[in-house]
């Protein structure tokens, strides 16, 4: 069994929650409040620069050429195809561009891409990829999935349509073949890896949750005993190459 695929049958659950979350089986329906979908929009706007910046670091510090055309190439795409996607569903939503750009990261936002940046500069790179791969494989199976029950087209169907693309299949398929190249590679990171990929994917969940509920900055004292952090294992930063 390929690496990927132990991964998403370690994920399978998380995978389960995001089909049934109801930003996504709203989404699908079309009966999404819009308010919802203008939060999933800023947020994911702000956090597509710190995803293109985590590429651009991998690919930095990537030692083989495919590696490095792949993650630099994952950069490119985010900066100039997917943040131009994200401005011009802003248009078709009443948002302009310079509101997306003055938009505050949200708690959840603002731990995933910290997550991502720090993993990118402090952990190995095939570490780095599985903390990359969530996002693409779990929007195409989300969209996959939304496209199965959704009827008729609705002001979402864009939406779907992006990332059930052909194109953005091609992009996950690369990064899913990197992953797998990374592990046979470099079998003593696979748990790593998996830790990496896991996290990511939790946050994925949560990114949604985010959306839907209108997840807020505290503003008033918190009892520290309600708050629970959950450690990302040993902080290895002074692994600064794939090996």
């Amino acid at each position: 069994m390929a690496f990927s695929d132990d991964l998403m049958a370690a994920g399978a659950d998380i995978w389960a929650a995001q089909f049934e979350h109801p930003f996504v089986r709203e989404l699908a329906a079309g009966d999404l409040d819009e308010a919802a979908f203008r939060r999933w929009l800023e947020q994911d706007y702000r956090y597509l620069f710190d995803y293109a910046r985590t590429y651009a670091v991998a690919g930095a510090k990537a030692r083989e050429e495919a590696a490095m055309a792949t993650l630099l190439g994952g950069a490119d795409a985010v900066l100039n195809e997917e943040l131009d996607l994200h401005r011009s569903f802003a248009g078709e939503y009443g948002v302009e561009p310079k509101d997306l750009a003055g938009v505050r990261k949200r708690p959840t936002c603002e731990a995933y891409t910290s997550f991502l940046v720090r993993t990118a500069h402090e952990r190995p790179v095939p570490v780095a990829v599985a903390a990359l791969y969530p996002c693409m494989q779990g929007y195409l199976d989300v969209a996959d999935h939304m496209a199965e029950f959704a009827d008729e087209d609705h002001r979402y169907t864009p939406f779907i349509d992006t990332y059930t693309s052909d194109e953005f299949r091609a992009k996950t398929a690369s990064m899913r073949d990197l992953l797998d190249d990374y592990a046979a590679a470099y079998p003593g990171h696979r748990d790593a890896m998996r830790e990496a990929f896991l996290t990511s994917a939790r946050f994925e969940l949560a990114f949604w949750e985010m959306a839907y509920v209108g997840e807020e900055w505290a503003t008033g004292p918190v009892d520290v005993a309600d708050v629970t952090v959950e450690a990302n294992g040993t902080n290895e930063a002074n692994e600064t190459d794939e090996t």
